[in-house]
């Protein structure tokens, strides 16, 4: 095997000023994190789980207030019965949209367990395309949102209830869409109709820049906690947040009309989801700064990255592309050797529901399918791209990064025999 540890020190000499910046972003976001628990009292109480319907759960009720004020919304739903991001953001717009509202995407189509869930790729049961509710996608141009054809397309169609953006990349050779770049669009929305809801699919974003979608316009925003938000601690669940008089609608739909958000109780103690989000900041700066690492090692290996390494970003994903899947497969592979658990398993591409093409996931972490813990997966098509996210520490990463390497170069020397 090769050390490359000289070359990773040469990678963080390089990238210094990007470290320093998402330490920068970091205590910015907690601060916020750290007001908002104090503002609600946060005490040990809090915690305790509970049982039956749930009235009166002060842990739930809490823990909505804080997550709301961290991410700079008026009311927020947080559940650990969300099974996912999707699941989340599908309830979301389930609750606030009626049959025959439209929803215009601006960047591009969305991700492919959204778009089964949509009704894009399948006639399921109970997508919203059942429901009456149909979604209709302008490319992003370059990186950036098509504000002319959003314009036009809102003008011209008043049909269309709510404009939905995704921050993240996806599966996509792109970059994230900036906090600013949202806030132009949603202007841009409001200054023809006022009336339209302004959604942003959140995952892999929180924490990433020093605001939220929520303080440049938007009007709803979802994620799931084995994301950013659950800072690596969170078990599971999701949440969605923003304006007061939405979420109201969407508890109606997360539980039943009438109930909403009285009911629902959870057995488990609530302390992994305050202790997660207090960590979140924290945590996200570990993951950016792996990112940023992995851009510039790779790069110098002579792999495409994107973001390139002294590049502004938006989320948490770092994609790296390769000319051959072999290149991708024995990447994913590696990454899962270098996780503290699982590292023996040998990941291979399946038929994943909800994609369209088989997916290769690593993924050796101590919260299944937790993305701010050290993962990497692909769909297997060309272009060869692999997304990586997380580490929850950063000196994980940098272990990860050298052994990563030696696979890499090991693949590369087979395929040249």
């Amino acid at each position: 095997m090769n050390d490359y540890s000289e070359r990773i020190r040469a990678a963080e000499d390089a990238v210094s000023a990007q470290f320093q910046k998402a330490e920068v972003i970091a205590l910015t976001c907690s601060k916020r994190v750290l007001r908002a628990f104090q503002k609600n009292r946060v005490c040990a109480r809090h915690f305790a789980p509970t049982e039956g319907y749930g009235y009166d759960d002060i842990g739930r009720d809490t823990l909505d207030r804080v997550f709301a004020e961290a991410l700079q919304a008026e009311d927020a739903l947080v559940r650990p019965q969300f099974a996912n991001g999707t699941h989340a953001i599908f309830l979301a717009l389930a609750g606030v949209l009626e049959p025959g509202d439209r929803i215009l995407s601006v960047t591009g189509e969305p991700y492919d367990t959204l778009q089964t869930a949509i009704g894009m790729n399948g006639d399921l049961p109970n997508s919203l395309y059942r429901m009456g509710i149909s979604v209709e996608c302008i490319p992003l141009c370059g990186d950036a949102i098509d504000l002319d054809t959003v314009q036009k397309k809102i003008s011209a169609d008043p049909g269309i209830r709510m404009v939905y953006a995704q921050r993240s990349r996806g599966y996509s050779w792109r970059n994230a869409v900036s906090v600013s770049d949202l806030g132009r669009c949603f202007a841009a929305v409001k200054a023809i109709r006022n009336d339209i809801i302004l959604f942003t699919d959140n995952c892999y974003g929180e924490f990433t820049e020093p605001d939220e979608p929520t303080a440049v316009g938007a009007d709803l925003i979802a994620g799931s906690l084995i994301k950013n938000c659950g800072g690596g601690i969170a078990p599971t669940g999701g949440y969605i947040a923003g304006r007061k008089n939405l979420i109201e609608k969407i508890s109606y739909r997360v539980t039943t009309p009438g109930s909403g958000r009285e009911v629902g109780s959870y057995a488990g103690s609530y302390r992994p989801f305050y202790q997660g989000l207090f960590l979140a900041p924290h945590t996200v700066c570990q993951c950016m700064k792996s990112a940023v690492l992995f851009a510039e090692l790779f790069e110098s290996l002579g792999f495409a990255s994107m973001p390139e390494p002294k590049a502004m970003r938006s989320d948490i994903i770092q994609s790296v592309r390769f000319d051959r899947k072999e290149e991708l497969i024995a990447f994913c592979r590696a990454v899962q050797s270098a996780s503290p658990i699982d590292s023996f398993v040998v990941p291979e591409p399946w038929e994943m529901p909800g994609y369209a093409d088989p997916v290769i996931m690593a993924a050796g972490a101590f919260v299944q399918g937790a993305t701010t813990e050290l993962s990497a997966d692909a769909p297997i098509r060309e272009p060869y791209v692999a997304y990586m996210q997380g580490a929850l520490t950063y000196e994980h990463a940098k272990i990860a990064a050298e052994s990563i390497c030696n696979a890499l170069l090991a693949c590369r020397k087979d395929s040249a025999k």
